[in-house]
């Protein structure tokens, strides 16, 4: 794959801290999968559920007051990959004990878990990144 196929199928954007940041999250990926002619692809309200998740979880718990993070989608023709770079500390998991209704937090890795193919937690300096991949037609 030379540079400008590989620039083809990347798509990169920057999320300041606001709440506006994570509906402009699912937009970019819906525009994203339609721009790569996945809009009828059978799992692209997944991807786009799980970047809402990546995207609030960045926000919530990974970007400092003054900071934001990037969202990097990637489709190589088999796999649709998100990733959500932030400079928090902490290594995201997976919350499983039963918690009561009242409480609204610790689903959202939950969901990425169910929904997608894999899932993982990668370093940066500063911070982490959460990924996620889905198998693509």
């Amino acid at each position: 794959m030379n540079a400008q196929t590989e620039l083809a199928y990347q798509r990169d954007q920057f999320f300041g801290r606001s709440r506006r940041s994570v509906p402009a999250a699912r937009r970019f990926t819906e525009w994203s999968l339609t721009y790569w002619g996945l809009t009828e692809w059978r799992r692209a309200e997944d991807v786009t559920l799980c970047v809402s998740e990546l995207a609030t979880n960045a926000l919530v718990h990974g970007v400092p007051p003054g900071r934001g993070f990037l969202l990097r989608l990637r489709y190589d023709g088999a796999v649709v990959r998100a990733e959500a770079h932030d400079s928090g500390a902490g290594v995201p998991r997976v919350v499983e004990e039963a918690r009561g209704d009242e409480q609204e937090g610790g689903r959202g890795l939950l969901l990425v878990s169910a929904l997608a193919d894999k899932w993982g937690v990668g370093t940066r300096a500063p911070g982490k990144l959460v990924w996620c991949e889905f198998a693509a037609p």
